[in-house]
């Protein structure tokens, strides 16, 4: 279960206004002289939530953010590489694979996705030129204009992950926009999700599809209660009991006889 909440790719630099209107489709500009012009809002962030376990993934950068950044990657399954001259103690806390070197131009190539956060902005940008250039995911660090995908602010609830993208106007509004999730959103989530997945792959176990059931009437009316009361073995056997239910009506229904 993926829940994303996207905003604008990016915001293209303004000149000196005195007052700006926002429409749902635009911005009217009042400039210096009394002339208006009409701003094109931008096309909205398509988000996806990708696999990256067990694939290869560059780190360009070695100080604390690109140990950030890492770290993500690590935490979704990627066997990831770190290049940089130096390094801070907290590379080596990973388990990551560490060159002390420069990074080699060309070498974005041999990854399923590459993050540089070396602070350097020619490095950055020819890190992300041959990402691009060869047809791999890169995001620059502190650079929307040098990224092709950004790296939003997560909240993970078990299977559930939030993703919240300010488009790289602000990654501490991001923060703040998932920590005011995060007091809605709690852990008793992750169980939820857990006993939904259970009962859908037993369905689907069973040859019956999962499509057109009535979820609402089970996770509202019966797991979700139970599950926020501290009663999550109490919501299986609901669900259980739900499932039974299900694949009965599905024999019955297998074994009419036509009129």
């Amino acid at each position: 279960m993926r829940v994303f909440l996207p905003t604008a790719l990016m915001t293209p630099p303004t000149p000196p206004c005195a007052e700006v209107a926002e429409t749902a489709s635009g911005a009217a500009r009042q400039c210096p002289g009394g002339a208006s012009a009409q701003l094109t809002a931008p096309p909205p962030l398509f988000h996806l939530a990708l696999k990256l376990a067990g694939q290869p993934c560059l780190v360009v950068g070695g100080g604390p953010i690109g140990a950030r950044k890492a770290a993500t990657l690590i935490e979704c399954g990627a066997v990831v590489t770190v290049v940089s001259p130096k390094t801070c103690a907290q590379i080596y806390d990973l388990p990551v694979s560490v060159e002390r070197r420069r990074y080699r131009t060309g070498e974005a190539a041999g990854y399923r996705l590459v993050v540089t956060a070396t602070g350097i902005a020619e490095v950055d940008r020819e890190v992300y030129l041959d990402a691009e250039g060869a047809g791999v995911l890169v995001n620059a660090a502190d650079d929307p204009a040098s990224c092709s995908f950004l790296m939003p602010s997560m909240l993970r609830r078990g299977d559930v992950s939030i993703a919240v993208s300010t488009a790289g106007v602000s990654p501490w509004l991001a923060g703040w926009v998932r920590r005011r999730i995060s007091e809605v959103v709690g852990a008793e989530v992750a169980d939820l999700a857990a006993i939904v997945g259970e009962t859908r792959s037993a369905i689907r176990s069973a040859g019956v599809s999962s499509e057109g059931l009535d979820w609402g009437d089970l996770v509202e009316g019966a797991l979700w209660p139970l599950v926020r009361g501290g009663h999550p073995e109490l919501a299986r056997s609901a669900a259980k009991r739900w499932l039974e239910a299900i694949l009965l009506a599905a024999d019955q229904g297998a074994h009419r006889s036509p009129e």
